[in-house]
């Protein structure tokens, strides 16, 4: 049983995934040093604190994204989450006029409540992961458009609501390094995901599930509870993201969210998850979410167009697949 729902890590995978998360490393430092050099207004603190920012919210996407890819599945609909849970918080806090909190915590219940529609799609009525997002991120497009009236919904008599991203508590100790508040809620997020993937029999079947699914159910353990389960988190940490993204933005924009999914999922395969799913780190999606966010920053820092960014990321998320087939090619001939 044992061997049936623990992570398999042999040397060889093991040797590929810390290789791939050093090359990430390295791109990442290329990247800044590049972009350094190219543009002097790169390296402003206004600059650095606004990818932050961007890294916060595709961060904490990118985060949920990696469970579920983990699992052997994928989620596309992220970015239409985030936007949804958006309005849900606007609704509750703007127009209910409800306190912060439960402004807070209904828009991560809303994520939760999806992501437990679509882990039920995919575990109980078996509908591939790919059709039960892209389901879902219309869905929830949609209901995003109709609950706002299509209209923005926005938070000015909500006090403290934008202090929530863009405020920092590390001002008032360290001046001189005003790290946003979204940061510090992304590195909480991250470090409390990475503890579960690690040390909790949640993160031990999230991998089995990717690496042998048939051998966990033959093993005894209901396989679609935890699959529904580890949905249900993600969509919760959607919710986080959705908060954010409202509290940056000081409203919520219910026509926003796409390509967010996009960038999620490059950020994962960029930090040396498998899309086959059984391997990944939360540390590699973290240098992941970097990447894109110095990238997308740079890029429009020299003018490059909306569109060749778009191109840009497209050919990044083929590449980072391509390496990881030969990550898999390599350990399976080890």
């Amino acid at each position: 049983m044992s061997a049936a729902i623990s992570n398999p890590s042999p040397a060889a995978a093991l040797w590929a995934t810390g290789a791939q998360k050093i090359l990430a490393f390295a791109g990442l430092i290329f990247l800044v040093i590049g972009f350094s050099l190219a543009s002097p207004n790169f390296m402003q603190t206004s600059n650095i604190i606004s990818i932050l920012q961007a890294a916060s919210v595709n961060g904490v996407l990118a985060v949920a994204a990696t469970l579920v890819i983990i699992t052997g599945g994928i989620d596309l609909s992220v970015g239409a989450l985030m936007t949804f849970c958006a309005v849900i918080c606007g609704v509750l806090l703007t127009y209910m006029g409800l306190p912060l909190p439960i402004g807070v915590a209904g828009a991560i219940l809303a994520g939760i409540a999806s992501g437990l529609c679509s882990g039920t799609f995919v575990a109980k009525l078996k509908v591939p992961p790919f059709i039960a997002t892209l389901g879902m991120m219309l869905i929830l497009r949609g209901l995003s458009l109709v609950i706002s009236g299509t209209r923005p919904i926005y938070f000015n008599d909500t006090p403290g609501f934008t202090e929530i991203a863009t405020g920092s508590i590390v001002r008032n100790f360290l001046p001189f390094l005003p790290i946003p508040n979204g940061v510090l809620i992304l590195f909480a997020v991250a470090g409390i995901t990475a503890y579960i993937l690690g040390r909790t029999i949640l993160g031990r079947y999230a991998y089995a599930l990717g690496s042998n699914e048939e051998a966990l159910r033959l093993s005894g353990v209901n396989a679609d509870r935890w699959k529904i389960g580890i949905y249900a988190m993600a969509g919760g940490i959607c919710g986080i993201a959705g908060v954010l993204i409202a509290s940056r933005l000081n409203s919520a924009q219910p026509a926003l969210g796409m390509g967010y999914e996009l960038d999620a999922i490059a950020a994962v395969v960029i930090g040396g998850t498998s899309l086959s799913g059984g391997r990944g780190t939360i540390l590699g999606t973290l240098i992941g979410a970097l990447i894109m966010a110095v990238l997308i920053n740079g890029l429009r820092i020299l003018s490059v167009a909306q569109e060749w960014q778009t191109v840009v990321t497209g050919s990044i998320i083929i590449l980072a697949v391509y390496i990881d087939i030969l990550r898999r090619q390599r350990a399976a001939a080890a």
